[in-house]
Formats: C-alpha cells, structure tokens, sequence
C-alpha cells in the first residue's frame, strides 16, 4: 500500500491551486530581481517564457546577495554589482537545478528526480487547474511540497515514520557550520552550498576554551538573508557569524545601535561606496562618535539580557536577540530558534517540525550540542528505501 501511495499518485495531484511561477528573462539584472519583489520566498526562473523551452535555472534573492558578498570588486562597488544580470548569477555558481516533469509523472518519479540532483521541479499548468489564460505557464514543485504530500498519508506507512531518525540512518553530519567568532564573510560559501542543497549554517560555539564541543547558537538561512535585502550584504562584510545571527534576527529592521556598528565597520574596511548607497554616506567624525556613544550605551543597558557564548578562542561573543527586548516582527521564526530535535526523535516528529516551522531541516542536538542534521532530502531518502526498495525485495515495506 505504501509503495502504491508514491506510485498511484501523479505530480498533478500536488500542483492543485498552485500559482505560475513568476520569470525573468536571463538578461534581467539583480537590480530588477530585488525590484520585482525579491524579498518574497517564492524564487524566479531564468526563463525566456517560451512554452516548451528550458528553464535555465532558478534564482533567489539569496543568491543575489551570496553573489555580491563573494567578489571584493562587488563589495567596493555595490551599485555596479547590482547591475549584474541573472546569466551572471548562473555561471557565478548560482546552482538550484530546475528540471521539467510531466505533470502525469509519479510522484515516486518526482522524488527520484530531487534525490537525483533537481533542486526544484517544473511542472507545466493544465487547464483544468487554472483558466485558458495559463496555458503554456509553469509551476514550482518542492522538495516540501511531497514531504507534506507524504506527512498528509502518514498513515499508510506508521510503523516505519514511528521509528527514530537514528535508527532509519537519516541523521548525517553537520559539515555546514561556522564558528560564532568566526568572520560572516568566510560563511559565504557554506551558504552557496546550503542554498543549493535545501539547507542552512549552522552557528556554534565552544562551551569552554579548548573544549570540542559546539554549541548550536543559531542559524544563518537563506531566508533570513532575504527578509535583510541588499542590507544582509553590509551586515555580512561588517559582522561576525554570531553577530550576523543577532542582525538577521531584527528581520531587516535592527535598532540603530547595530546600524551604527556596521556602519563603522565598512569605513574600516573602506567600504564607502556600499556604505553610501545602503545608509546615505554618514562618514563623518561626529557620526563615528555617534556610533560608539550609542554602540556602548546599548551594550552597557542590554549586557544583564544577553547571552554570553564562547568562540574556539575563549572570547565572549555577545548575541543579541530582538526578543529579549520585547520586539516582533509578524511571528517570523527567530534566528537563533533554530529547529531541533534528538537522535531518538522519531521520523514523523522530525517531518511535523520541518513543516511547521517551514523548515527544509531540522537540527540533531544533544544537551545544545550539535550532533548531525536531517534535512528533507534525508526524509525522502530513507522512505524512498523503506517504502519502495524494501517491498521490491519481497518483504514488508515497514518491516524492512
């Protein structure tokens, strides 16, 4: 029965009520991608949108940003940078493969194409789904929308979802991860891969000088980069990866406390041209002074609320969290809330948490520290074998 359910069901039935995906034509600029609302969760497509062409990648805001922060050329001169185009992002390694898929396909045939490298499926629209006006249009389908596809029949393959993520081998190391202290810039390229493999990076830190161990602090995903726009870029060549946390957690609206420190930090490191076109100059002596009044004043009134963690050095890193000091913003997931779970969590917990939390992850921890990752890629694997390859060898699916 649970083989059926991944072989009965076509990638139609997940595409009911979905929108067109939204395009760009490939010689589109970052400028226009930010403008067209780049900030949103939904990614764009590199697309001519011909009916039958190929759709030459898909792009995020998220990508855009990891693009500026990964060449010092960009980073002196953020204007120009913006004016790169989407062709640009592609071949600078902007890699979330798109592949198209006959909306009669299995849904098994869709889980094999995103365990086979797609990061995301084109599906194109029928009519039936949308008006005569969509013909010829595309949708998106994720590695989300089949895990919540499957989660919504979990019923038909209960004895294996009750068992721990430990014992089904879906717990693998958290080799994405970056030490608190460390600079947000050397993150960059974890990032790159995190965004290509529906992941994010981890943040820790030592729970003692010259201890092994690593504390989960946070998170850095590529949402929380979105939700900053052009100004995740300041903040990634200004802060550290504990600091960059703290300023994704405000969602794009840090107090100006922090504005002040990334503001000097990029006249440290010289950055004018992105210092005036994110934050209109301010280079001025009395601004610098300004800064480090207000800077000290916050860190002198927030030192009895904020959470000293350790780096691999022995410093004390300061993170800060908006929540602490009463702010929301529209019940977006905090930063350093990232979502957890144990080695003897079971599948379909770990699948009810990915969900809820819109999470493409959810992180392995013992006592705070981190042990493994499961990401939804792993979720589909492990039923992948269990549902399918196990009752192809004659024996129960759920007994395998």
């Amino acid at each position: 029965m649970a083989e059926r359910l991944l072989q009965a069901h076509h990638v139609s039935d997940l595409c009911i009520g979905k929108p067109a995906l939204r395009w760009l034509p490939p010689q589109s600029t970052i400028a226009d991608l930010e403008a067209g609302g780049g900030r949103d969760d939904a990614a764009v497509a590199v697309w001519d949108g011909s009916e039958g062409s190929d759709v030459a990648g898909r792009v995020c805001m998220a990508d855009a940003l990891l693009f500026l922060c990964a060449d010092d050329d960009n980073l002196a001169s953020l204007a120009a940078a913006l004016q790169a185009t989407l062709s640009d992002l592609l071949a600078a390694g902007a890699l979330q493969a798109v592949r198209r898929i006959d909306p009669d396909a299995s849904v098994l045939e869709a889980v094999d194409a995103f365990l086979g490298g797609a990061h995301t499926l084109a599906v194109p629209i029928r009519e039936r789904w949308h008006a005569a006006a969509d013909r010829g249009k595309l949708c998106w389908l994720t590695v989300e929308d089949v895990v919540r596809f499957l989660l919504s029949s979990v019923g038909v393959f209960s004895a294996t979802a009750s068992r721990s993520v430990t014992e089904l081998g879906a717990v693998r190391p958290a080799a994405l991860a970056v030490a608190a202290g460390d600079s947000a810039l050397s993150a960059v390229p974890l990032l790159r891969a995190a965004l290509a493999s529906h992941a994010s990076v981890a943040v820790v830190a030592g729970t003692g000088t010259g201890s092994p161990a690593r504390r989960l602090v946070g998170e850095i995903s590529p949402s929380a980069l979105r939700s900053g726009g052009v100004a995740s870029v300041a903040a990634i060549a200004a802060l550290s990866a504990g600091q960059l946390v703290s300023f994704l957690d405000w969602g794009g609206a840090p107090p100006a406390a922090t504005l002040h420190a990334v503001r000097s930090r990029l006249r440290c490191h010289n950055l004018l041209g992105m210092l005036d076109l994110l934050y209109g100059g301010t280079t001025d002596a009395s601004s610098s002074s300004s800064s480090s009044s207000s800077a000290s004043s916050s860190s002198s009134s927030s030192s009895d609320e904020d959470e000293d963690i350790v780096d691999a050095n022995g410093r004390k890193l300061i993170i800060a969290s908006p929540h602490r000091h009463g702010s929301s913003f529209l019940g977006r997931r905090r930063a350093e809330e990232a979502t957890v779970c144990h080695r003897g969590s079971s599948l379909v917990a770990v699948m009810v948490q990915a969900m809820v939390h819109r999470a493409t992850h959810v992180w392995v921890v013992e006592e705070r520290e981190l042990v493994g990752v499961v990401g939804l890629l792993d979720v589909l694997r492990v039923l992948r074998h269990h549902l399918v390859a196990g009752s192809g060898c004659g024996m129960h699916p759920d007994l395998d």
